[in-house]
Formats: C-alpha cells, structure tokens, sequence
C-alpha cells in the first residue's frame, strides 16, 4: 500500500510520462499510460485495502476483512478524510460483534470524519442506537434513530429501525 501522497506523485510522473510518448510520436504508449495514471488516481480517493475489506465483509468473512485492514499501518497519513471515516467503520462493524464500548468510539470517530454515503451514515447511527440502547440511554437511543430514519432515504434499514423501536418500548 502506497501513502496517498506518493499515489498522486506516481500519477503526476506516469502522466509526465504519457505527455512525452506523445510528442515522441508513440499514441498507442501515451494512451496507456494516460489509462495506468488514471488507476493511481482512483486508487488515491478509494484506498485499496478498504475496498478488499469491504469484499471481505460481503462474503461475512470477518477474520479476513481484519486481515486487509490491519494492513493499513497509519491511517491518519496514508487515507483521506473519508476513508479514514470508512476505516473506523470497518473496525466498529467488526468489533461490534464482541466489543460494543470499542465498537462505539469506532461508529462515533466515523460519523465525526465522515462517511460519503448516506445510507452508510444511517447504518453506523442505527449500530449507534443500539448500543446505546444496551446501555440504557433511551434519549440517546431516539435521537441516533431518528437521525437513522431520515438519513435512509431508500428504505433499506425501515425493518430494523421499526424493530429497535419495539425493543425501545421494552426498556
């Protein structure tokens, strides 16, 4: 995995590069290297260890989504903003299964870095909730679902938030 710095430095020298085989008179060169600039810049907004993790989660296989992201040594220099809001996340989804006070401080430092889809926003307010809600804070709780509800605007999480409501009545 390369710092984010160095994949546009890469990039800026693969398309110094194409710009040269096209003044030498080489098109066929100078387009692929225009393409091979193009994938170093893709890589620099979507870090390629989040999205093998993010296959990994796919396939429910947490051992290895773990694997991926535990290569990614210093978050805060190698990723941006958001996918440094996606890295905590990642963390969050896969401590939640066995740590809900660490997987808290993960959900909650992803929210503040931000995540760039609403619908995973709405996701890491409805884990949110539920912890909170296993901890008996019911304000907390309402508050994060309905933030949840309003920032699923498709509709794919309306059965588990009607189904964290229903808990709620219990508390």
């Amino acid at each position: 995995m390369f710092n984010k710095n160095i994949k546009l430095v890469l990039a800026g020298a693969v398309l110094g590069l194409a710009i040269w085989q096209f003044i030498e008179g080489n098109i066929g060169n100078g387009i692929m290297f225009i393409l091979l600039s193009l994938i170093f810049i893709f890589l620099y907004f979507k870090n390629e260890m989040i999205l093998l993790a993010f296959l990994r989660l796919r396939k429910q296989d947490f051992p290895g989504a773990k694997k991926w992201l535990d290569r990614i040594k210093n978050p805060e220099a190698a990723l941006t903003q958001k996918q440094q809001g996606y890295y905590w996340y990642l963390h969050g989804l896969m401590v939640s299964q066995t740590n809900i006070t660490q997987a808290e401080k993960f959900f909650k430092r992803a929210i503040k870095l931000g995540l760039a889809m609403d619908q995973d926003l709405a996701m890491a307010k409805l884990n949110l909730a539920g912890i909170a809600m296993t901890k008996r804070r019911k304000r907390e709780a309402t508050n994060l679902l309905a933030e949840a509800k309003k920032l699923d605007k498709h509709g794919m999480l309306k059965d588990q938030i009607k189904m964290m409501k229903q808990q709620m009545k219990k508390i």
